[in-house]
């Protein structure tokens, strides 16, 4: 399953460097939010595909019985969902905003503006 996973992370980083070098600045978030999934992707591929209990300890046991998963890719990974939906939702807005004052979703067209 990891190659598989591997695979895929590689084409996301692919589609989003791509996508990020193109001029249009939708295009640019649309990276932007393929990039950060990427990124969570490749945490949990990093961390273990492996299917487990949750990392409880039976009562007079030291260790877990069986196999645990592991809890720490699973919150970093909900920590940085949450944070790349508030960056999603300020480049949004931002998109609208620059739209509004230039007319044009170009990158070229944006940077000679002097409002």
């Amino acid at each position: 399953m990891e190659p598989v996973m591997a695979v895929a992370v590689g084409l996301l980083y692919a589609a989003a460097i791509f996508l990020m070098l193109r001029r249009s600045i939708v295009k640019l978030v649309i990276g932007l939010m393929l990039l950060s999934n990427a990124a969570n992707l490749l945490i949990f591929t990093t961390a273990g595909m492996t299917r487990g209990a949750p990392p409880l300890i039976p009562e007079g046991l030291s260790a877990p019985l069986g196999p645990v998963a592991d809890p720490l890719p699973q919150a970093v990974v909900l920590t940085a969902i949450v944070i790349a939906f508030g960056v999603l939702a300020f480049a949004v807005v931002l998109i609208r905003r620059a739209y509004e004052i230039v007319k044009a979703d170009d990158l070229d067209k944006m940077k000679e503006t002097d409002t």
